[in-house]
């Protein structure tokens, strides 16, 4: 049996996407590709009511959501998982030193979107080494520790959108990005997801 009919076979049980890629063994990418390709996917009731413009498909439970196949659809990608080395909490792979937008993903829903102006290694590294004045950091630092203790899995998405213009002025395309995801779905990490932030990635 090959790896993507075993993915099927698995879907098949009901397994979600990112449990089937843990058992066989490949990129949660690959085993989303595969599951689409066979029309596998599983489809959001279509008889849900849109909430703040969101399409009936990204609803769920009275808010928008923000899934994996939403950040696919939109450019991102699977870049690493969160993993705990000796208690110490760490991307599984290198991250890019690029500015981007990020979201980390539990099971097929986002848990919070940021920003990193600062670039996507050393803006994730602080959320392991958080420094005394970095309360955001220390917050979602410790809620991915108590996920990953309690046997969750954590995914990385990361999206490198180009910067705009308006009327001849500048746009920061991954500042504007970040904003309008936590504004339209409310991730529930997300402080600022009912209201307007003071600055991106603030809280």
């Amino acid at each position: 049996m090959s790896k993507s009919d075993e993915i099927r076979e698995l879907a098949r049980q009901g397994l979600p996407v990112a449990e089937i890629a843990k058992r066989v063994s490949v990129r949660y990418q690959h085993a989303y590709n595969v599951l689409k390709a066979a029309g596998m996917l599983a489809q959001t009731p279509s008889n849900v009511a849109p909430v703040d413009g969101a399409p009936a498909s990204l609803m769920q439970a009275g808010r928008p959501r923000l899934t994996t196949a939403v950040l696919l659809a939109g450019g991102f990608e699977h870049t690493a998982d969160w993993v705990l080395v000796s208690g110490d909490l760490r991307p599984s792979e290198v991250l890019p030193k690029r500015r981007g937008v990020y979201a980390f993903m539990k099971d097929d829903d986002a848990l919070y979107v940021g920003v990193a102006t600062m670039g996507l290694a050393k803006r994730l590294y602080f959320y392991g080494r958080p420094g005394v004045t970095q309360r955001t950091s220390q917050r979602i630092g410790a809620a991915l520790k108590a996920e990953l203790e309690a046997g969750a899995t954590i995914r990385i998405f990361t999206a490198s959108p180009p910067d705009l213009e308006w009327n001849g002025l500048p746009v920061a395309g991954d500042a504007g990005l970040e904003l309008g995801l936590i504004q339209t779905f409310r991730p529930p990490w997300n402080l600022r997801s009912s209201k307007a932030a003071s600055s991106p990635g603030s809280l």
